[in-house]
């Protein structure tokens, strides 16, 4: 047995543990539809993927679930990857 408070903390971080799993994953699944869709060569389709996975990564940097630089950089891999399929294309 722990001290009150400490066991509260428990029961908190368990709840937000929970509730961030949710953006996390979200975010994860959409990145990695975009990559498939850029790989495709689909270039309509992969900007589509693109917005949507940067709207993911913004929405979970706005909650907190991730550093904002971490969404910052991930959004940037994106783009950098979109635009070589663009120039190729």
């Amino acid at each position: 047995m722990g001290l009150k408070s400490s066991q509260k903390r428990e029961r908190q971080n368990e709840k937000s543990r929970l509730r961030n799993r949710t953006y996390k994953s979200k975010s994860r699944t959409l990145i990695r539809k975009a990559f498939l869709a850029m790989e495709e060569g689909n270039l309509d389709s992969a900007k589509v993927a693109t917005a949507e996975a940067i709207q993911s990564l913004d929405k979970a940097a706005a909650k907190g679930v991730i550093h904002k630089n971490n969404a910052s950089r991930r959004k940037s891999r994106l783009m950098h990857r979109l635009a070589g399929l663009e120039k190729a294309a």
